[in-house]
């Protein structure tokens, strides 16, 4: 939990979305007849959305008007509480119910999508699954290089092709070796552009279903990695990937660089789509599988944000 708080530093400082959200409160017994609106100024100006807005404001607006919500206190907790729910749509981490479990990893090129790759290769290699990387972005050498250097790093068998070559022939190829080897799991990197005139959507859905002819259920899951850093685009690129692709869940990346927390909130409530994973550092375990209680504990929690600086 201090690792998450301390990761979640610039959303809770005074000018971040959950200090902006403090200092409503602060220091003051009777609740501002104007709480509501100001709630709602600093929600909507946190890339949390409008949708999520009213979602948060509805349960507070209710208790307000049947003076359920006395004081400052329990108007926090239903604040609280709303956001938990919001969140509450699935569980972090993976479903490893198939062997080998192939992940398509999809996003646009540099929200880190690689890198989250290899950060996952690692937490499921500690957990002891054997893993196979899948270089599916063929249209990006640096891709294919990032993803063959992770794999050296962490002990995973890498399956790649030559410059350009089919994505949907590397992904097929690299869930045969998984089958020969008895791997757990296919983690299969895509393209994030294409230098053709091919329609991106159009090349992953085919990459998709490739993938389904290699192994019946496959993708088992489709994971979507955004930069929580992108705010507002953030959230028109999962409405994108959403309508192209049956996205399973999401990985927000960079959560430590942004002081808009809430756009976790937003993507939740806007696309119905679980967070599995959380970046918010460099290091391999940065990754963090998603506990909906732990993030608004960390996020909207009491804590003593003194003993963050000193940690």
């Amino acid at each position: 939990m201090d690792g998450l708080r301390k990761g979640l530093t610039k959303a809770r400082e005074k000018e971040g979305f959950f200090g902006r959200l403090k200092a409503l409160f602060l220091g003051k017994k009777e609740i501002d007849p104007n709480l509501v609106d100001r709630i709602e100024e600093v929600l909507l100006s946190s890339d949390v959305g409008v949708k999520t807005t009213q979602l948060l404001l509805e349960d507070i607006r209710a208790g307000l008007a049947r003076n359920e919500l006395s004081d400052n206190d329990k108007v926090w907790d239903a604040l609280r509480q709303r956001a938990a729910g919001i969140l509450e749509i699935g569980g972090g981490g993976l479903a490893l119910d198939a062997r080998p479990t192939v992940v398509m990893v999809v996003g646009v090129n540099g929200v880190g999508k690689t890198t989250t790759i290899g950060k996952l290769a690692t937490k499921l290699k500690a957990e002891g699954k054997t893993v196979v990387l899948a270089a599916g972005d063929t249209f990006r050498a640096a891709a294919v290089q990032q993803l063959e250097i992770w794999g050296k790093r962490v002990g995973c068998e890498v399956v790649s092709g030559k410059d350009g070559a089919n994505p949907g022939a590397v992904i097929f190829d690299a869930i045969q070796r998984a089958k020969e080897i008895n791997a757990d799991v296919v983690l299969a990197d895509t393209a994030g552009r294409l230098h053709t005139k091919t329609n991106l959507m159009e090349e992953l859905t085919k990459v998709s279903r490739t993938m389904g002819k290699a192994l019946q259920g496959a993708p088992h899951e489709t994971l979507l990695v955004l930069d929580a850093t992108n705010g507002q685009n953030a959230m028109s690129q999962a409405a994108l990937f959403r309508e192209a692709l049956p996205l399973t869940g999401l990985v927000l990346t960079k959560l430590d660089g942004t002081a808009k927390g809430g756009i976790v909130l937003g993507i939740c409530a806007e696309h119905g789509i679980p967070v599995r994973y959380i970046g918010i550092g460099e290091r391999a375990d940065d990754l963090r599988d998603f506990a909906p209680d732990e993030f608004v504990e960390a996020l909207l929690g009491q804590g003593d944000d003194t003993t963050d600086a000193a940690a």
